[in-house]
C-alpha cells in the first residue's frame, strides 16, 4: 500500500518535452487575422456585472437536488437489482449522472459558487464522475475558451465535434448507443488517464499542459486509477458487478450528455473569432435544462464565461437581439445530421450561420 501511494503522490515523469508555459507566441496567436478581436455583444456593463455577481445558494441547490435525486436512483438501483425493474432505474440514473458534465464545468469554471474550495471540491467529483482528469481539463477548457474550434494551438475539447472528420453517417449515429464508449476504451479518455498515469507524452501533455502542471497532472491521473482499480476490486470482494455499474461505467450510458454536448459545435465553422459561427445555443426543457445547468446557452456563455450558468437565461435575454435564434434539439440534428454526411466527402464543410445585422 505504501509503494502505490508512493506511486500516486511522487510521480517520476518519464521524459516530457513542451514548454514552460503557453508561450507568449500562443497566446498572441489569433484566428485567421491578428489584428481582429473576438466579436463581443454589445451589452451594459453595470448589467454584465450584476450578470456576474456569483452567489452559494444557487450553487448549494443544484448540488442538494443533483446528489439527492441521484442518491434515491442509486438506492433504486440497488434495491431491484437482479430483476427487471433495475434496467430503467440504471437509465434514469445514468441520465442524471450524465449532469455531472455540467457541474464539472461549472465549478472548473468557479461561478457555482462564490468559495474558491467549493468550487474546486466539487469539480473534481464532477472530473472523477466524468473521467474528466482536473488538471488536463483546466488546462485545455481554458485553450478552448481562449481559441475556439482554433487549429493552431489546437483545441483539444472539440475533437468530438468541430475536428471530427466521421467515414459515414453510420459511424457518426453509433456514438448515441449506450455503453457503445466501452468499445472503444483503446482512444478514449480513459486511456489518456492511463496513459498519464504512467508519465506518456500525449499531445495534449506536450501541447497544452504547462511544465509545472504536469507533475500534477501526472499525480491525479494516478489518483483516478487507483480509485477505478480499488472499484474492480470492491466488486471481485462482493462477488457482484453492483460497484461496477453504479461507480465506475454511468458515463458511458449517459447518452442524453452526448445528444445535447453534440450540438455545442458539431458542424460548424472553424478559426473564426466570432462565436456565433462556432458555437450553437439550444432550447431545452426545464428538466432537461436543469441537468445541463442552463448550458443550453452555450453562444452566451462563450462570450461572456465569468456569468454563472444561473443567469445564462437572463444574460440571453439581454442580448438576444445580435445572437443567431436558439434551435430546439430537432433543428439542431436537422442541420448537423446532413452536415456529417457533406462532412464526410468534404472535410472543409461546414454549416454557414446568419447572425443578425448590426445596428447603426
Amino acid at each position: 500500500m505504501g509503494l502505490i501511494f508512493y506511486f500516486i503522490m511522487y510521480p517520476h515523469q518519464k521524459k516530457i518535452y513542451g514548454q514552460e508555459t503557453l508561450t507568449q507566441s500562443k497566446v498572441e496567436l489569433d484566428i485567421n487575422n491578428a489584428s481582429k478581436r473576438w466579436f463581443k455583444p454589445h451589452i451594459d456593463s453595470k448589467i454584465l456585472r450584476e450578470l456576474s455577481q456569483r452567489r452559494d445558494l444557487p450553487g448549494w441547490r443544484h448540488m442538494i437536488i443533483f446528489f439527492g435525486s441521484l442518491l434515491v436512483l442509486g438506492m433504486l438501483c440497488i434495491h431491484s437489482w437482479g430483476s427487471f425493474w433495475f434496467i430503467p432505474s440504471y437509465i434514469a440514473y445514468c441520465t442524471l449522472w450524465g449532469g455531472a458534465d455540467a457541474i464539472w464545468h461549472e465549478c472548473g469554471h468557479r461561478t457555482a459558487f462564490k468559495s474558491r474550495r467549493l468550487n474546486d471540491i466539487f469539480y473534481y467529483i464532477g472530473g472523477f464522475m466524468n473521467s474528466f482528469e482536473p488538471v488536463r481539463f483546466r488546462c485545455s477548457h481554458s485553450l478552448h475558451h481562449n481559441f475556439t474550434a482554433s487549429i493552431d494551438p489546437h483545441d483539444f475539447e472539440v475533437d468530438g465535434s468541430i475536428f471530427w472528420r466521421p467515414k459515414s453517417l453510420l459511424n457518426f449515429l453509433i456514438i448515441f448507443v449506450p455503453g457503445m464508449g466501452l468499445l472503444n476504451l483503446h482512444k478514449s479518455i480513459q486511456r489518456e488517464i492511463v496513459e498519464h498515469a504512467f508519465a506518456v507524452n500525449t499531445r495534449v501533455m506536450e501541447e497544452c499542459i504547462p511544465d509545472h502542471k504536469k507533475a500534477n497532472c501526472i499525480k491525479v491521473s494516478r489518483l483516478f486509477v487507483f480509485i477505478w482499480v480499488s472499484i474492480i476490486l470492491l466488486s471481485l470482494y462482493m462477488g457482484s458487478f453492483l460497484p461496477i455499474f453504479l461507480l465506475l461505467i454511468p458515463k458511458f450510458f449517459a447518452t442524453l450528455n452526448i445528444i445535447w454536448g453534440i450540438t455545442q459545435h458539431m458542424g460548424l465553422r472553424e478559426d473564426i473569432k466570432d462565436h456565433r459561427h462556432s458555437t450553437r445555443s439550444i432550447r431545452l426543457n426545464p428538466v432537461l435544462s436543469f441537468i445541463y445547468w442552463n448550458m443550453e446557452y452555450h453562444i452566451e456563455h462563450h462570450m461572456f464565461p465569468s456569468v454563472p450558468s444561473y443567469n445564462l437565461p437572463k444574460l440571453h435575454k439581454a442580448i438576444k437581439d445580435q445572437l443567431p435564434e436558439p434551435q430546439t434539439l430537432f433543428q439542431a440534428y436537422k442541420e448537423i445530421i446532413p452536415a456529417v454526411i457533406k462532412k464526410s466527402k468534404d472535410p472543409d464543410y461546414f454549416i454557414p450561420v446568419t447572425v443578425p445585422q448590426a445596428s447603426t
